[in-house]
């Protein structure tokens, strides 16, 4: 299985736009946005070509592709315009014999996950701040924004297959990711 996580779209036409042609040029068998995909929000300057509408159209085009949680940015108003759920705080998924704990990150984050055992990955966005590490036995993978990165970081997203979560710019170059496979002492290798 193949999967790509994207957070933080924040209402930019680049930003969806660039993330989209990254999504047909990866080939993933899902897209899961974690959230943030219409509004700016108080706190962020404009996004490049800040234009919901046109993200909007753009999202439910793909909607088959869809998997969303909700982002801090986002509200029922949201959902009444995109042709896809975007309402869930969270998702869980099962693959390689581990939990993916999916959320945006302003409800559940690094300090308050409920449920998250040894070896479990919990995936984010909210900082617009990649990372890909592991803490106290869990992994932790944060997509950083495709619109509005922070710390001087670029756009990013993050690409997962085969035990290896991959953070990407929206370039398609690789700038870090971590393989949740244990050696025999238990450890997981991190490139």
């Amino acid at each position: 299985m193949k999967l790509m996580f994207a957070s933080d779209i924040h209402g930019s036409a680049a930003g969806c736009e660039a993330m989209l042609s990254r999504f047909e040029a990866e080939k993933p068998d899902k897209l899961i946005l974690l959230g943030d995909l219409l509004y700016h929000g108080p706190r962020n300057d404009l996004p490049e070509r800040y234009d919901p509408k046109a993200v909007i159209a753009m999202l439910n085009a793909a909607k088959q592709h869809l998997l969303c949680v909700r982002g801090n940015c986002d509200a029922e108003v949201d959902q009444m315009v995109l042709d896809f759920p975007v309402m869930a705080d969270y998702m869980t998924m099962w693959t390689d014999s581990r939990m993916i704990f999916c959320t945006h990150g302003h409800l559940y984050d690094i300090e308050s996950m409920p449920g998250i055992n040894a070896g479990d990955v919990v995936i984010s966005g909210h900082t617009h701040l990649y990372r890909a590490e592991r803490k106290n036995g869990i992994f932790y993978i944060n997509t950083g924004s495709v619109s509005l990165p922070k710390g001087g970081n670029p756009p990013t997203y993050v690409i997962y297959k085969d035990r290896v979560f991959e953070v990407y710019d929206l370039e398609g170059r690789r700038i870090c990711g971590i393989v949740t496979d244990r050696d025999h002492s238990g450890a997981s290798r991190q490139e």
